[in-house]
């Protein structure tokens, strides 16, 4: 299955271990494949740099390396308008749309209203494992 990790879940995924981490782990074991696009992909590493000079003893690089050799990259065209109530979360539904895979894992509310868009689905990490089984 090919989906879209909004960052929280990405960085969520190293700091908790809820639902998050068992959708990297589920990633990890190779039943999950991850969309990916050069806007994604640098939003990674740099808020997990900015999370590892909040909190020094954890280093989220590494996981945003794995990520990315093992994920999939998409050339995404930028949408021909704002979905999103933040402009900034456009990116994920454009990978989804890019990959074909119609689907984003996200905590974020403004990201999560735009469920629906042109079919891309946004659903929470928790609703996503439900879904799983």
């Amino acid at each position: 299955m090919r989906v879209v990790l909004d960052t929280n879940v990405l960085m969520s995924s190293i700091f908790f271990s809820g639902p998050p981490a068992r959708i990297v782990q589920k990633f990890a074991a190779g039943e999950l494949n991850l969309a990916l696009s050069e806007e994604i992909i640098e939003e990674y590493y740099r808020v997990g740099e900015e999370l590892a000079d909040r909190y020094p003893g954890v280093d989220p690089v590494p996981l945003v390396d794995v990520v990315v050799t093992y994920g999939r990259i998409y050339q995404v065209a930028e949408l021909p308008r704002q979905v999103c109530d933040d402009p900034d979360d456009d990116k994920f539904l454009a990978c989804a749309l890019a990959c074909g895979g119609r689907l984003v894992i996200s905590g974020d509310r403004a990201l999560l209203r735009a469920s629906g868009y042109r079919e891309v689905i946004v659903v929470c990490p928790r609703d996503f494992l439900k879904e799983l089984g």
